[in-house]
């Protein structure tokens, strides 16, 4: 990136610090200049009872209290996630194994014209060889009136013979070709059918865990939503913190490929959309479904689901990340972001949440994918 372009992604990564400040975003973003020691801020509760140098037990205990309802959030979404990540990839398998059924249905009509073809001509061949006559070669020979007519037709008569052998031997193929169409069509309408079982049960793990989550939000005040939203932003921030104190983001200094570039600007364009689980696009997405349809309008198709792109696509070494590419997180390959320079990504975080900006280090790690490699 140029400086230009360095400074305008820097200073949309901290509006997206303030906003987050404000609004309590899905993952709070916090991107220190690289060099500084940043402090992340604290909640203005902490804050006043340090300042008064003393600690309220009751305000300890439900920060505590807190606390543990942010991890069981996260622990809800991301089995959420987990589950989305199977629905999308029975539904992704379930679009395949459809069209595959209807290649067959239509090679298994083309089969059926094509024996019908056949025995048309068979019978025909064989009403002509009974209007030849019975007789055996050697009698109609002698009763010819002229033996060498006769003679010219007999090898047309097996010209026809062999003709007619080979028509059989097509009608036995056409036979054979459509008996294992259907076993084939049976076989991957039994697989559509595990598919479809297997969508419906990830579609039922999805609701329960953003139902119980909405459930155990709904029950929190609204000073309370407030207090959680920032324990999101510190622990982003915290997390970005430290993996920028490594000194990654000195050794990542790659270019985007021309299609990286297109693949960036469809992402950010649709910053500010909602999360919606299994959705991609044009007017909400999810954390696979805005990477792959993004690299979809640059030209370049890639896997659905998040743990595919970590199967599939080619794997990179973080400092030699290039915006563009993809960042996989958590162990189970759950979440998929996509890397925009400077340290941040553009990424669907989770329900009720939109696409944003934020630190490409505020998740666990697992490694990073290039789609156009």
């Amino acid at each position: 990136m140029g400086s230009g372009k360095r400074s305008l992604t820097t200073a949309a990564m901290v509006l997206a610090c303030a906003c987050a400040v404000l609004s309590a975003p899905a993952v709070a973003y916090a991107s220190p200049t690289p060099g500084s020691t940043p402090t992340p801020t604290p909640s203005g509760g902490a804050a006043g009872a340090r300042g008064a140098g003393v600690q309220d037990p009751q305000a300890i205990r439900k920060k505590k209290d807190l606390q543990a309802i942010r991890l069981k959030l996260d622990d809800l979404y991301h089995d959420a996630a987990v589950a989305t990540d199977a629905y999308n990839a029975a539904e992704e398998k379930t679009r395949q194994q459809s069209a595959q059924i209807v290649d067959l249905a239509q090679e298994i009509v083309k089969g059926q014209e094509k024996l019908d073809r056949l025995k048309d001509l068979a019978g025909a061949a064989a009403r002509a060889q009974y209007r030849g006559g019975g007789l055996p070669p050697e009698a109609q020979l002698w009763l010819s009136r002229n033996p060498q007519e006769y003679l010219d037709g007999a090898g047309r008569v097996r010209q026809g013979e062999h003709a007619a052998e080979g028509l059989l031997a097509e009608m036995a193929r056409t036979q054979q070709d459509l008996e294992q169409y259907a076993k084939d069509a049976s076989a991957q309408w039994q697989k559509l059918e595990a598919n479809r079982e297997a969508k419906a049960e990830a579609q039922k793990k999805i609701k329960k865990q953003i139902a119980a989550a909405e459930k155990l939000e709904s029950q929190l005040q609204k000073e309370e939503k407030e207090r959680l939203a920032k324990l999101e932003e510190e622990a982003a921030y915290k997390a970005q913190t430290a993996w920028l104190s490594s000194g990654v983001l000195a050794e990542i200094n790659g270019k985007a490929s021309d299609q990286g570039k297109k693949a960036v600007k469809y992402a950010t364009d649709q910053i500010g959309k909602p999360y919606v689980w299994g959705a991609e696009g044009p007017k909400s997405y999810d954390c696979s479904g805005l990477t792959s349809q993004a690299w979809i309008s640059a030209g370049h198709g890639i896997p659905r689901t998040s743990q595919e792109q970590w199967k599939q696509l080619t794997h990179v070494d973080i400092k030699d990340m290039r915006p563009g590419d993809l960042i996989i997180y958590f162990d189970d390959a759950s979440h998929v972001a996509m890397y925009i320079g400077d340290g941040a990504i553009v990424h669907a975080p989770r329900p009720g949440r939109t696409v944003t900006i934020a630190g490409a280090g505020s998740m666990p790690i697992l490694g990073v994918v290039r789609p156009d490699a």
